[in-house]
């Protein structure tokens, strides 16, 4: 089953441990994650069910390059990683 785990910088705010679901997609799983902790969706989506700009979301690694799509298939190994994305210059 995949996994959603969420970065200490967020847990802060909402504590909230890896999240085993049988989510088909991306937006099924963080859903999932979201009903165990729902402080957590404020702070990861906005108000259209997007990713926030200062949010990071990586499927396996690889980070999600599109905030908007979240139907994104996941596979029964699939790790999803949410953190804070760094800015700055």
């Amino acid at each position: 089953m995949p996994v959603v785990e969420f970065a200490p910088a967020l847990q802060r705010h909402a504590r909230c441990a890896p999240v085993s679901t049988a989510a088909a997609s991306l937006r099924s799983a963080l859903d999932a994650a979201f009903e165990l902790q729902p402080l957590l969706r404020g702070y990861v989506l906005d108000e259209q069910g997007a990713v926030r700009k200062h949010v990071a979301v990586f499927i396996n690694g690889e980070l999600l390059h599109d905030r908007r799509r979240l139907e994104r298939p996941l596979a029964g190994a699939d790790r999803v990683y949410v953190a804070q994305a760094l800015s700055g210059g």
